[in-house]
């Protein structure tokens, strides 16, 4: 969602752009929950002068609040550590080709229409779609807005965060991220798990209604990771295999290898390739 994306933060995040404003990591860090409130006074302040309308930040984070689950969640993170097979098992490599090869047929206009703007074939997208919340079936339980805030404030990954942050903060002031919505641990947006800044710089609205909602279009989250791939140098034709053209367009989705070979054969299986 996603440079090189940490591992630790699993699902697709994906690497974002520089928006973060020179004086927004004044706000001091911890590493509990304990100066969460002082932080978010300080960041409120910050933000304000910022670029951040008083009516946006006030509907964003008025309902933030310290989220433990993402703390343990981005402590803990083990999948990556697994063989190729052993990933695959725990993943449900096969159940995502299955799935896939219907999710293919089934919206076949929507993945030509897509190939034919960003050239990117249906495989990959399907594989990542599939791998990142079971084809949308599960996006994630946690409050956005307060994963983010939480991982803003945590010392281990502060500015990158914080710029997260402020991008999530953009999003809802354009209307384009509700703050009640819910998605994974580390603030992970929508069907194919964009980080906030990550839709700033590569979203893209499908569906054509005047706005990327990466929830509830399938058509929105699925261009906009295309165009996420086209930006980490995807060339049209070129296969994406491991030591394929492609394959480093992968690479910049998710820095783990397993995750990244994932992808390539789950795509393959999906294309016919």
């Amino acid at each position: 969602m996603h440079t090189a994306k940490c591992v630790a933060i699993g699902l697709a995040a994906l690497i974002s752009t520089a928006i973060l404003p020179a004086t927004a990591s004044a706000a001091q860090c911890g590493n509990d929950g304990s100066g969460f409130a002082a932080w978010m006074t300080q960041f409120k302040q910050e933000a304000s002068g910022n670029g951040i309308s008083p009516a946006a930040l006030d509907k964003a984070l008025s309902g933030v609040s310290y989220n433990k689950a993402t703390i343990r969640a981005d402590r803990g993170q083990k999948s990556f550590k697994l063989s190729l097979s052993q990933f695959m098992q725990k993943r449900g490599g096969q159940t995502i080709i299955s799935r896939g090869k219907k999710m293919k047929a089934q919206n076949a206009a929507l993945f030509n229409s897509i190939e034919r703007r960003y050239g990117v074939p249906a495989g990959p997208l399907i594989a990542i779609w599939g791998m990142e919340t079971g084809f949308g079936g599960f996006m994630g339980k946690e409050h956005t807005l307060s994963a983010v805030s939480t991982l803003a404030y945590d010392c281990r990954r502060s500015d990158y965060f914080t710029n997260q942050l402020y991008a999530a903060l953009q999003l809802v002031q354009r209307g384009d991220l509700s703050p009640a919505a819910r998605g994974a641990a580390h603030g992970e947006i929508g069907q194919t798990q964009f980080l906030p800044a990550n839709v700033l710089k590569y979203g893209v609205d499908g569906d054509g209604n005047g706005h990327i909602d990466m929830v509830r279009s399938k058509a929105d989250a699925l261009a906009s990771t295309a165009n996420f791939l086209r930006g980490h140098g995807w060339q049209p034709g070129a296969g994406y295999q491991p030591g394929q053209a492609n394959f480093g367009a992968i690479q910049g989705w998710n820095a783990a290898s397993v995750y990244q070979q994932a992808i390539a054969i789950i795509g393959a299986e999906i294309d016919g390739d």
